[in-house]
């Protein structure tokens, strides 16, 4: 019986499953973030080896398919990979973007567009012929604009604003520095100034945003905002691919509610995926196998919209 190592491994979490050929999941592990470009590559791959080992796999096992935030430069996979094969996981290692996963769990086609909205953004495409559309995803350097921690910061922002009186009135004024506990943007603005809170902490705001965007006009302004850079990603990645009638994935955290819904008025072929993205790193590993359809089917049935935590099953 042949063996993968699935690996999703995100900014704040990581989940690895182990999968045998015939689609059983054998043993899966969650734990802390795994992205190499906040932890460098020994870190990540520390990281890794102690939830493989939890999954309960005797290595080296026949492939390990690795899905990573951070990783969006061929050297940053090529370090990867280098540093798994001196561990001698496995024998055959692949290693590539995060967002890859969403769209094999979205999607048998083996083609399309696939959108992450989480902590960060990004966007990758596949055409039928296998030519990919990536964004490096890298922040302003790159062009970019999204996710929980721009979502947050304008937030802040915004309510700043509506106190001062420079910008609209916006219920953020209140909302922002409660969610904190404290009473006004200027409190709150001295919390972070002095470090009492920690500047990334904006991103715990992307939900309260979501929230207001029904009732505030300002936090509606900004879920739109989001929704026309998740609509530019899937238009660009398709006309640089030549793409039509394209399944469309959208994955992520942020993707629900208002945000969604604005989405999905400009593409209204896009779907959401609640399948979690270790599934399309198993089933990428499955790929790798040329395993038959029930392998895919027993995984999917396994690994579907939940992730089961524990070691091997023996």
């Amino acid at each position: 019986m042949r063996y993968a190592i699935a690996v999703d491994g995100g900014n704040s979490k990581t989940d690895v499953a182990l999968v045998r050929e015939d689609g059983t999941v054998a043993g899966t592990a969650r734990g802390a973030g795994s992205s190499p470009f906040h932890l460098g590559v020994d870190g990540s791959l520390a990281v890794l080896e102690e939830l493989v080992r939890q999954t309960g796999a005797e290595v080296p096992v026949d492939v390990a398919e690795l899905l990573l935030a951070g990783v969006d430069f061929p050297s940053e996979e090529e370090a990867v990979r280098t540093g798994i094969e001196q561990r001698g996981w496995a024998t055959q290692v692949s290693v590539d973007n995060d967002t890859f996963a969403v769209l094999r769990a979205g999607t048998d086609a083996g083609w399309g567009v696939a959108v992450v909205c989480g902590a960060g953004i990004n966007c990758v495409g596949v055409a039928p012929d296998g030519t990919q559309a990536r964004f490096r995803a890298l922040g302003w350097t790159t062009g970019d604009w999204g996710g929980g921690g721009d979502l947050g910061r304008e937030a802040v922002s915004a309510a700043a604003r509506s106190a001062d009186g420079r910008g609209p009135t916006t219920s953020l004024e209140r909302l922002v520095p409660a969610h904190f506990g404290l009473s006004t943007p200027d409190d709150l603005a001295e919390a972070f100034h002095f470090g009492r809170l920690d500047e990334w902490r904006a991103i715990e705001l992307a939900p309260v945003v979501l929230a207001a965007a029904a009732d505030d006009a300002v936090a509606a302004g900004l879920v739109d905002r989001l929704a026309r850079e998740i609509v530019a990603l899937v238009r660009a990645a398709s006309k640089r691919l030549e793409l039509k009638d394209a399944d469309v994935v959208l994955g992520g955290g942020l993707m629900r509610g208002a945000l969604l819904a604005a989405v999905l008025r400009e593409i209204d072929s896009a779907q959401p995926t609640s399948a979690s993205p270790i599934l399309g790193a198993a089933l990428l590993a499955l790929d790798r196998l040329e395993v038959g359809p029930e392998a895919y089917a027993k995984a999917r049935a396994e690994l579907g919209d939940t992730v089961p935590v524990g070691g091997r099953d023996g």
